[in-house]
């Protein structure tokens, strides 16, 4: 179990999803930076959202699908 962290490098807080590790992970997340790599827009994968405050405040995300719609609207 692992959590996919974007943030915006000049926003306080961050958007995060529950997920897995593994092939469709490294997949989403490649996916995810090319749309928004350029844009200032940090993806992490990190274990546990309490080990990381500089990421904080954390919303949480339900669905895969809700949390790309966030990342790519960001900057």
């Amino acid at each position: 179990m692992c959590y996919l962290i974007a943030k915006d490098r000049d926003v306080h807080g961050c958007f995060a999803l529950k997920t897995k590790h593994g092939k469709h992970l490294a997949e989403l997340k490649r996916e995810l930076n090319e749309a928004v790599g350029y844009k200032g827009v940090q993806l992490v994968t990190i274990s546990r959202p309490t080990a990381y405050g500089e990421y904080a405040p954390y919303c949480f995300v339900d669905t895969e699908k809700e949390f790309e719609t966030l990342v790519k609207s960001l900057r």
